[in-house]
């Protein structure tokens, strides 16, 4: 809590000092950033406290009656709302953007109740209030109109950005000049609007998304899982080793111990077999299947099921012999011969090359 005896004003320049640190800092995951974080978002919520507690801003009152030095003090709950979204924290995640959304929902109902708010804002305002989890800035279906509205936003807001940096280049002109002055603060809120609504669109897309995840588990559920088999077993993470069988000393009590005392009475159960040597077989056989089949068996199925293609090679060039005794033999080579003549004699040599003739 800050100290009471400080005014309004000095609360709001160490916000704003500290502000200004935050945004030039590139180490926004360190310990120290957050903290400062905090403390800057700590400074501005005591500046809204005090504001409400003097009633600097009266809803009796309209633009015109707010000085213009205190015009800064309407952007407090902007600034609260973009520090909290620096926030880091994903098991806050959700928390901090509904913290945030709220706040930006009071920085814009305080420019509304002063009519602050241009034709568009106050459109978008209206539609946010309607739908806050799916709100757009853009809120159309057809594609081209949706296009030039994300357009005519951008040129806005580069023309706001563009007119701030001219107003700021120049201080010199807003210490002589109180209108001049007054209209840089009403620039960097409307700038400021412009961005809210921005974020407003952005932050009810990451809700919905976290909507959709599945809910986290319990912070306790890892003490209900059932313990690790190495545990069961009493047997450590430190001990572990990759060996299927467990060591003797990992047994069970009923198991330890030889199996026969010094008079030869049995200890503990065990069974007796004649299938030493098959055990002693099996233990150091090979850890993959065995082919059932020699290669020439193989070979021999696949022939049998058609699954090999014969021929070939310098013997398909030799010519078979004909039988000069086999009649029907050299009846079927004269017809084939003979057809072979007549296909020649229909069908010449570039008959069949009618579009490139040579």
């Amino acid at each position: 809590m800050a100290d009471d005896t400080r005014s309004l004003r000095s609360i709001y320049t160490e916000a704003e000092q500290k502000r200004t640190a935050i945004e030039s800092s590139p180490y926004s995951n360190s310990s120290a950033f957050q903290e400062n974080l905090l403390a800057a978002i700590h400074l501005y919520e005591e500046c809204v406290n005090r504001a409400d507690r003097i009633a600097l801003f009266s809803p009796n009152e309209s633009l015109e009656d707010i000085a213009t030095a205190d015009l800064p003090f309407l952007l407090l709950n902007y600034h609260i709302a973009e520090l909290i979204l620096r926030m880091n924290g994903q098991q806050h995640r959700k928390a901090n953007l509904q913290r945030a959304q709220q706040t930006y929902e009071r920085y814009l109902k305080q420019l509304d109740h002063y009519d602050m708010l241009g034709k568009d804002d106050a459109a978008l305002l209206e539609q946010y209030q309607d739908s806050p989890n799916t709100f757009s800035t853009a809120s159309t279906i057809d594609a081209a109109a949706r296009r030039d509205a994300k357009i005519k936003r951008f040129r806005a807001e580069k023309a706001l950005k563009q007119r701030l940096e001219y107003m700021r280049r120049n201080p010199s002109v807003l210490q002589n000049d109180e209108a001049a002055a007054r209209e840089l603060h009403l620039t960097e809120i409307a700038f400021s609007t412009h961005q809210t609504f921005q974020q407003l669109e952005s932050v009810g897309q990451e809700l919905h998304i976290l909507s959709l995840a599945p809910p986290s588990p319990p912070p306790d559920s890892a003490a209900q899982l059932p313990p690790d088999a190495r545990e069961r077993n009493g047997r450590g993470v430190e001990s572990y080793n990759d060996r299927l069988d467990a060591p003797p000393s990992h047994l069970s009590a009923g198991m330890r111990g030889p199996i026969l005392d010094t008079k030869g009475k049995p200890l503990r159960p065990f069974t007796l077999t004649s299938k030493r040597q098959e055990f002693a077989n099996g233990v150091f056989r090979a850890d993959h299947s065995l082919p059932t089949m020699s290669i020439d068996e193989y070979l021999e199925e696949e022939r049998k099921r058609g699954g090999m293609i014969e021929g070939g090679g310098p013997q398909s060039e030799v010519k078979a012999q004909i039988d000069e005794d086999d009649v029907e033999a050299a009846d079927r080579e004269t017809m084939k011969a003979r057809d072979w003549d007549e296909y020649v004699e229909a069908n010449p040599k570039g008959s069949g090359n009618t579009l490139n003739r040579g």
